[in-house]
């Protein structure tokens, strides 16, 4: 059985040293055989690009021992070697025009020393420098030369969040373009990184790229499909059986609701993150929070912050095609940045007056209990750990039926909810309510239409529907009305189990859930 790793990116140490490669070189053969080419692609961070990039440059570097037993070894290529030119921003720290310029040099200088090339590197003419570079190698080698460009929205993440965001953006910008300058020197380009920014920026001179984000041919390059994963980690999951002493089938779903759920085609198989899947088994078949825990999305929980996001809106309203394009720094849409970075996904499409509409989702159980605990965690100023213990004593009301219970609950969660932290706009304090719920992992329906308006949350569980109404600055009283007087009830009148109508008042002055009302239909 061979090694697993989660923290070897390597493409040649991988299959030197006998570790675990799910086969993808059938992709990277389609992408590589139509002659001169440039792709882009997008995946969220840990999902294998570099991987692929460090696949690609072995295969341009004409290795073809490396591939036995795989795929492209039996296609017809000539296996002829290219010099690779290989730009990695993984490791940018870069927060600063100035220190982005210093870091890019460092890159052309390392990559100028590698080819054996001499290039003059200027900081302040970065793009005359990588244009010497390319036609450097290109003229020594008397090759068309291979540019693999990993991460290159890094150094433009890490200032995300601050005013040197632009000053970044503009920096790369002309340095990215010497790739379409140069294309004439070019057999092959690659470029890889999570988000995508608007071709009027960054991409306005790189608009040969070949866009392969959301492509179907492409939408499970990266990631594991089922039968992908039920065939290379066999003997794995036999060991796991015995190990927790459960079904095989109640193991596969349940790997399956934690780790997979990602779909970068509407049509396409779902594939699991390779990293968690990895941890999973590399940790004793211990069910946890691998992926996230690698890195919090801070600047995303900034963005979501300013903006107010409707989260709920989001989960439960299908959205346009638009949600899935680029965007600009400073009309930055959350909900295109969480469908890039892989905290939402596609779950299910649909046609409608010619337009194809989706609906969203956390893709797994890792993404949506972690990326909620974060959330109310930026929201509230409270320790995580709070919030889990906060959620498991909720969850345990609800199940006992103890409404009375859950709603003083909330009272204390709320209450512990930091004094300089700002609940008194209806959006963020109906952003925490709804995370609370979504977190506690009962059934629950956000804005639930009616034919006469929109239910705050029902919660489902076991034989009760818990119909919730909640009012900033009005009394329980008036909450419980609207709920009568709308029937927003009726909608579950037929499901056969007892209805509890909660009405409730949340008051900005004590930053409090000031009262209640609870009747049965």
């Amino acid at each position: 059985m061979q090694k697993l790793t989660s923290s070897v990116y390597t493409f040649e140490k991988l299959i030197r040293n006998d570790f675990l490669y799910v086969d993808k070189t059938e992709y990277i053969w389609k992408l590589i055989s139509e002659g001169p080419a440039s792709f882009f692609m997008s995946r969220p961070r840990r999902f294998g690009k570099s991987l692929t990039v460090s696949t690609l440059k072995a295969v341009f570097q004409g290795k073809k021992e490396l591939f036995k037993g795989l795929a492209i070894y039996d296609k017809e290529y000539d296996w002829k070697e290219y010099p690779v030119i290989h730009l990695d921003m993984a490791n940018c720290d870069a927060r600063t025009p100035v220190a982005l310029r210093k870091y890019l040099a460092r890159v052309l200088v390392e990559a100028a020393s590698s080819h054996r090339v001499s290039v003059d590197i200027h900081e302040d003419e970065l793009a005359a420098s990588f244009e010497s570079l390319v036609r450097a190698v290109a003229n020594t080698k008397d090759s068309p030369v291979v540019i693999l460009l990993d991460e290159y929205d890094k150094p433009i993440l890490n200032a995300l969040a601050t005013p040197e965001a632009a000053a970044c953006r503009d920096v790369l910008k002309g340095f990215y373009s010497t790739i379409k300058k140069c294309e004439s020197l070019e057999r092959f380009v690659f470029v890889t990184g999570v988000t995508k920014f608007s071709h009027v920026s960054l991409f306005s001179d790189l608009n040969n790229l070949a866009d392969i984000t959301m492509h179907a041919d492409y939408a499970t390059m990266l990631g594991y499909t089922q039968e992908e994963f039920e065939k290379h980690f066999a003997e794995r999951l036999d060991d796991a059986v015995r190990r927790l002493g459960i079904p095989r089938e109640q193991l596969l779903d349940e790997i399956k609701t934690w780790y997979d759920g990602y779909r970068f085609h509407a049509k396409s198989a779902t594939v699991y993150n390779p990293v968690s899947l990895a941890q999973f088994f590399i940790n004793g078949c211990e069910f946890s929070n691998y992926w996230f825990s690698t890195g919090a999305p801070s600047f995303l929980l900034e963005v979501i912050r300013k903006t107010d996001f409707n989260f709920e809106r989001a989960l439960n309203e299908p959205v346009m095609g638009f949600a899935f394009s680029a965007f600009e720094i400073d009309r930055i849409d959350p909900l295109t940045l969480l469908l890039q970075t892989g905290y939402l996904t596609i779950k299910s499409s649909f046609v409608e007056l010619g337009e194809t509409q989706y609906y969203l989702d956390f893709p797994n159980r890792e993404v949506k209990a972690a990326f909620k605990t974060y959330l109310i965690s930026d929201y509230s100023a409270m320790p995580q750990e709070t919030i889990g213990a906060n959620v498991f004593q909720m969850v345990k009301a609800i199940k006992a039926k103890d409404i009375h219970l859950f709603m003083n609950l909330l009272k204390s969660f709320f209450a512990a909810v930091q004094y300089d932290v700002t609940t008194d706009s209806e959006g963020r304090f109906q952003l925490l309510f709804y995370s609370v719920f979504l977190l506690m992992g009962v059934r629950i329906e956000a804005e639930s239409r009616t034919n006469d308006g929109r239910i705050d949350a029902v919660i489902r569980d076991g034989d009760c529907i818990y119909i919730f109404e909640f009012k900033m600055n009005q009394t329980a009283e008036v909450a419980l009305a609207q709920i009568r007087d709308k029937e927003y009830y009726q909608k579950y009148q037929h499901a056969g189990k007892r209805l509890l109508l909660i009405g409730a008042s949340f008051d900005t002055a004590s930053r409090q859930i000031a009262d209640w009302k609870i009747e049965e239909a």
